[in-house]
């Protein structure tokens, strides 16, 4: 039998990282970040002089590189860069590399790689759309702008967490992520057609996880 895979995708700050992984530790099954393998990429061409726009030098380095994303592990060529990734900065660095044709070709297959290995939970921006188009079970997270950045401004485990006097500035910052993703031509970020939208603004942790566990249990009856 196959591997199942539960594909949850949408814009930062809306849920997709807690949620992923608290569904991942309910159901046994591996977490993949893969927003943090393009962040640790960006983090190692800067760290190489690498100019973030060089598709092909870019992705040189991917092809050489060892990441290791899963079940809340991020490190590349042995770097521990879990807190290091999770700046500002790095956002835009990752979208930039994200934006790379190549850089995308090469990292969706070390994607499809880690999700052989067993039931996996993938969170990212395309993963029901490109990577895993076949994937059993399809979730979309969104929130309001408004509390997408409320949350990004308060969340301690992001360098960006600055309090509600910050908010403002996280909100243009996650404006213009949101306009780069959906806008670059290598693989958008978009819903896809079979996804479940779940609009998470108003709900609690525990509950956004409980709908993606009822969505998940629905799909794999079927």
């Amino acid at each position: 039998m196959e591997p199942i895979i539960i594909a949850i995708d949408g814009p930062s700050g809306a849920g997709k990282g807690t949620i992923a992984r608290a569904v991942a530790r309910r159901l046994g099954f591996h977490h993949v970040d893969t927003g943090a393998m393009y962040r640790a990429l960006a983090w190692k061409a800067l760290r190489a002089g690498i100019e973030l726009t060089d598709d092909a030098a870019v992705s040189a380095l991917a092809e050489r590189a060892q990441f290791d994303v899963s079940d809340g592990r991020v490190s590349v060529d042995g770097h521990d860069i879990v807190h290091a990734i999770r700046t500002p900065e790095m956002d835009a660095a990752a979208s930039v590399v994200a934006r790379q044709p190549g850089v995308r070709r090469v990292l969706v297959e070390r994607q499809r790689a880690l999700a052989a290995r067993g039931g996996s939970v993938m969170e990212g921006r395309d993963i029901g759309t490109v990577i895993f188009p076949d994937a059993h079970v399809k979730v979309y997270l969104d929130a309001s702008p408004e509390e997408r950045a409320r949350r990004r401004a308060s969340d301690p485990a992001h360098a960006s967490g600055k309090g509600p006097t910050a908010i403002q500035e996280v909100a243009t910052a996650l404006a213009e992520r949101d306009r780069l993703d959906s806008t670059r031509a290598a693989s958008p970020l978009k819903i896809a057609e079979d996804a479940v939208v779940i609009d998470t603004t108003a709900m609690s942790i525990d509950a956004a996880v409980e709908r993606v566990m009822e969505v998940v249990r629905a799909k794999v009856a079927q």
